[in-house]
C-alpha cells in the first residue's frame, strides 16, 4: 500500500519553506515525494545546499507545532536519523532552541532554520510568521470520536474485521461513527479489502497511522478527556493506592513507571468513567493548592471499552501510555515513551 497522500496545503508549506531557504542564499531541490526509507517514512527527499556543498534531507511536513505535539515530533525526527528535516509553517524561538539543542534540523516558511552539516551551517531564529499558523485540517477519522475508533484498532488491529456494532462498543462511540471511519481509512490508504477475500479487511502502514494518531490525539482528543486536576498532600505511596476498588486505572507517568521501572512520576494520572469520589476523599483530593497539598493528580475519562494488557490490569493500554507521555513534552517522559514503544507498542503494530 502507498503512504497516505499528503494534502495540498502541506505541499504549499514545503514550497514556501524551500523558497525561504533560497532567500537565505541556499539552493533547494525536491528530489522525491514519499520516498521509501529503511528507517521510516518521510514526506519528501530534498537537497539543500550552498555553492557546491549540499545535503540530502528526509523532510517531514507538520503544521502548527506546540508543546503538546513536541514529543511526537521529536520521536519521529529521531526515527529518521541525522538526515531528518522538520518543515513547518513557523518555529517559535523557544522551539528553535529546543530543536537545535537536540540537533534536529528544521526549516519554516518565515525563514527560521537550523542546518548543521559539514561545510554548511545555518542558524536563524526569531523571524515572525507572515500569517498566523493554522491548525491542520484533519479527516473525519481524526476527529475526536474517530480517534477513539482508531485507538481501538491500533490496540487490536484484527478488530478491523469485527461487525461495526462490536467495534463501536469497543471504542465507546455510536454505531454510525464506525461507518464513516472505515471508509476514511480506506481512502487514506490505511485499510483495504484483501484481494480475493471480499469482506476481509486489513490495516496497512500501522506505524504511520500511529504517528498521525498520536499527534491528533494530543491536539484534539486528549484535552477533552480531563475530568479534573487535583492537589494531594504527597505523591509518595501511590503504588499502594487500591485504585481497582474504585474502577480506576493508571495512565501517563505512573503507568510509564510501572511498565519500565525507569520513570519516577512527577504527577499522577488516573483514568476512570467519572471522578472516583471515595478515592478522592481517601487521598484528600483538593481542587485548589494549599501549603499541605504539594502533588498533583489528573483524572481523565476512560473512553474505551476493552481490556488492556492482561499482565498489567491496572494500567491503560501501552499505546495510550506512549501517547500521554509524549504529550507532556517532558524529556524524562519522552525517553520513557521511547522505551515503551520499543518493548510494548512495536509488538502490537506487528499484529496488523
Amino acid at each position: 500500500m502507498d503512504k497516505t497522500p499528503r494534502s495540498a496545503k502541506e505541499y504549499q508549506i514545503l514550497a514556501a519553506a524551500l523558497a525561504a531557504a533560497e532567500a537565505l542564499g541556499l539552493t533547494s531541490e525536491l528530489i522525491e515525494r514519499e520516498p521509501k526509507l529503511a528507517n521510516g517514512h518521510a514526506d519528501t527527499l530534498v537537497r539543500i545546499g550552498r555553492g557546491d556543498q549540499n545535503a540530502l534531507y528526509a523532510a517531514e511536513v507538520m503544521r502548527a507545532q506546540g508543546p503538546a505535539t513536541f514529543g511526537a515530533v521529536l520521536v519521529r525526527m529521531e526515527r529518521l536519523g541525522p538526515q531528518a528535516l522538520l518543515v513547518t509553517d513557523h518555529v517559535t524561538p523557544a522551539l528553535a532552541e529546543e530543536l537545535k539543542a537536540r540537533r534536529i534540523s528544521f526549516l519554516d516558511t518565515a525563514g527560521n532554520a537550523y542546518l548543521d552539516q559539514p561545510n554548511l551551517y545555518i542558524w536563524v531564529k526569531g523571524q515572525k510568521a507572515a500569517t498566523r499558523p493554522t491548525t491542520p485540517e484533519i479527516g473525519r477519522a481524526f476527529q475526536p470520536t474517530g480517534l477513539q475508533v482508531l485507538f481501538a484498532l491500533l490496540c487490536e488491529p484484527h478488530a478491523i474485521n469485527r461487525p461495526y456494532r462490536a467495534l463501536a462498543a469497543m471504542a465507546g462511540v455510536a454505531h454510525g461513527t464506525v461507518g464513516w471511519v472505515i471508509p476514511d481509512l480506506q481512502r487514506l490508504g490505511f485499510a483495504a479489502d484483501l484481494k480475493g477475500k471480499r469482506g476481509t479487511r486489513r490495516l496497512f502502514n500501522l506505524e504511520q497511522l500511529l504517528d498521525q494518531w498520536v499527534t491528533a490525539y494530543a491536539r484534539v482528543l486528549r484535552p477533552r478527556l480531563l475530568i479534573g486536576r487535583y492537589f494531594i498532600p504527597t505523591i509518595e505511596g501511590w503504588k499502594d493506592w487500591p485504585i481497582a476498588e474504585y474502577d480506576a486505572i493508571w495512565g501517563g507517568e505512573p503507568a510509564g513507571a510501572l511498565l519500565t521501572n525507569y520513570l519516577r512520576p512527577g504527577e499522577l494520572t488516573l483514568y476512570a468513567e467519572k471522578l472516583p469520589g471515595a478515592l478522592a476523599g481517601r487521598q484528600r483530593f483538593a481542587r485548589d493548592p494549599a501549603p499541605a497539598h504539594t502533588a498533583v493528580v489528573e483524572v481523565r475519562k476512560r473512553f474505551w471499552h476493552f481490556p488492556g494488557d492482561s499482565a498489567h490490569p491496572t494500567i491503560t493500554p501501552p499505546i495510550l501510555v506512549y501517547a500521554d507521555l509524549l504529550a507532556t513534552g517532558d524529556a524524562r517522559c519522552i525517553e520513557t515513551a521511547k522505551m515503551i514503544y520499543d518493548t510494548h507498542v512495536t509488538r502490537l503494530l506487528k499484529q496488523g
